[in-house]
Parts: structure tokens; sequence; C-alpha cells
């Protein structure tokens, strides 16, 4: 088994692979985070969503970002903007993003409310048109999933047929293991520290699956006893506030396991699981905070059959 481990997107990748002559792929692997970066980073000013979000009337997409934006508005459709990819302002505002926090009212939220909205963007021909110049896109929650969905479309390009791909969390698997075995993917345990060590809550065994988690207890910042997560909900302007700790996505790619995971930790856990009835697509494990604060785990029949030792 060939394993190639690296930091990309602010994050840890490790890809391993079965190849017959054991081949190092890191440096084409490299290559398409550098692409995908030059893309959709929002911390590289160079960036062609960079360019969009100051609004250079010279941007023109390319294949990365006209896929990922497509796929967004279809998600943001489906979910009635709960998931959002106009929250760029927000997530700036909250100290989320590249900027300090500011001091935040309902003034500011309202404000900042009205550059908010999937509805207020067009992309067409290769081009975004905003309603108002002020508002910035953030393709954080999608764009390292449909990562993970690149590096496999590269590795099937080789002709492998049995691969592990995790970028920073979100994975993607492709056929099993020589010896027949599934690949074994572990869902963390939500902590109270976001710097606590990691522990494993479940391990699932995926074969031509993807995997993909948003939590609350990693990225936060608490304020006069109030906790803030990093997922803002695009409706009240504010980071959502629910019972989830966390919410692990199955999809069959990465795209759609990392938007629809964080787009439920907008909706909450009754609203996720009343939108999974209709999308039997998707599978998925919830782990929140009952009445009494105890921890639960709740999933889908499709979820729990993944369920390995």
């Amino acid at each position: 088994m060939v394993i190639i481990n690296g930091l990309t997107q602010g994050t840890y990748y490790s890809i391993k692979y079965f190849e017959a002559d054991s081949s190092d792929y890191s440096l084409l692997i490299e290559e398409k985070f550098g692409e995908i970066n030059s893309s959709m980073s929002i911390f590289d000013t160079s960036s062609i969503v960079s360019h969009f979000n100051n609004n250079d009337s010279l941007a023109v997409a390319d294949r990365h970002f006209d896929r990922v934006i497509t796929r967004a508005l279809q998600i943001s459709r489906e979910t009635n903007g709960l998931f959002d990819i106009t929250v760029g302002q927000l997530v700036n505002a909250w100290g989320f993003g590249f900027a300090n926090k500011l001091e935040m009212n309902q003034n500011i939220i309202d404000s900042l409310l009205l550059l908010t909205g999937y509805q207020k963007i067009n992309y067409d021909n290769k081009k975004v048109v905003k309603k108002y110049p002020r508002i910035k896109m953030d393709f954080n929650a999608i764009a390292q999933g449909y990562t993970v969905d690149v590096i496999a479309e590269m590795l099937d390009s080789l002709g492998l047929t049995s691969y592990l791909i995790d970028v920073g969390g979100e994975v993607r698997s492709k056929g099993k293991k020589p010896d027949g075995s599934l690949w074994k993917v572990g869902v963390e345990k939500p902590t109270e520290d976001m710097n606590a060590g990691r522990e494993i809550e479940i391990v699932v065994g995926l074969t031509d699956k993807s995997l993909a988690t948003s939590g609350s207890y990693r990225k936060y910042f608490e304020e006069n006893g109030v906790r803030y997560s990093h997922t803002i909900d695009p409706h009240t302007g504010k980071p959502a506030q629910h019972t989830l700790l966390s919410v692990s996505v199955v999809a069959n790619n990465c795209t759609d396991a990392d938007a629809y995971a964080t787009a439920f930790m907008v909706m909450g856990l009754d609203s996720a699981k009343s939108f999974l009835q209709k999308h039997s697509e998707l599978d998925a494990c919830f782990i929140y905070h009952d009445t009494d604060g105890k921890m639960e785990l709740e999933m889908t029949t499709g979820f729990r059959k993944l369920q390995t030792e």
C-alpha cells in the first residue's frame, strides 16, 4: 500500500492506495491541490473566487469553479438557502474568515443579511453577476469535499481501483483492500474543548462511497458564556444554535457529502431527519446533546449498516 501524507487548505491530507508497482503520485496530487486553491481559496488574493469577490470584470470561471458553483447553487435551492455560498461577509464579520471579528450587533447582522442569499448572484457563461457588489462568496463548506473528488478522478484516470482519500476528515473510498476488507473510517467523538485529543466514536466500513463530517466543536469562540460555532445560518446571519454537535453524511461523492453535512448543521436534528426522508441517496449520523445535556447518537438505517468494529 502506498501512503501519501501532507498539508493543504489549512488541514492535513492522507491518501492510501494499492498499486502494482507502488508508483508515487504525490507530485500530481500536489498539482491538483494547487489548481483548486488557485480557483476557490478565499485566502489566496489571486484566486478566481477572490477576483469575483473583488468585482474584477475580467474574472472568468475555470473548470473547478464552474463545477462547484453550479452544484452549490443546486444544493442551495434544495435546502431553501440553508446551504449558501454567499455567506462570505458574515463569515468574516464573525471572525471565521480572513478578517478579525467585528463587535457584532443586530444592526450589523441585518446589514450583512442584505448581502447574503444565493438568489442574489447569477452564474452564467463562466461569469458571476452579483446583485450588490459587496456580496462575497465563500466555498469553504464544499471545496474540501470537491477536492477529494478531484483527487479521486485523477486516481481513476491512472487506473487505480482501490484507494482511500482523506482531506481534513472528508473522505472518499473506492473498491476494497486486496484482502477483500472494506476501508475503515472513524467518526470523531465531539469534545468540550477544541484543543482536546481526538477520540473515535464509531467506525464505518466504506467502499465506493464518500463521508464528510461537519461539527461545532473544533472551530468556535466563546463570549459572555455563550459558544458560537463557525457554521453560519444564512437565514439569521448568526452562528447556528442547535443541540447538534456533529453530522456525518455518506453520499456517492464527497462534494455532496460536504455540502449536506454543513446544511444539516444549520437545519438542526429534526429538520435534517425530515430532509433525509426525501433523499434516499444520503445517509447520516447525528451526534447531539439531549435535553439533559447528555451526548446522544442517532443515525439512518443505511448509516447503521456501515458500522463496523
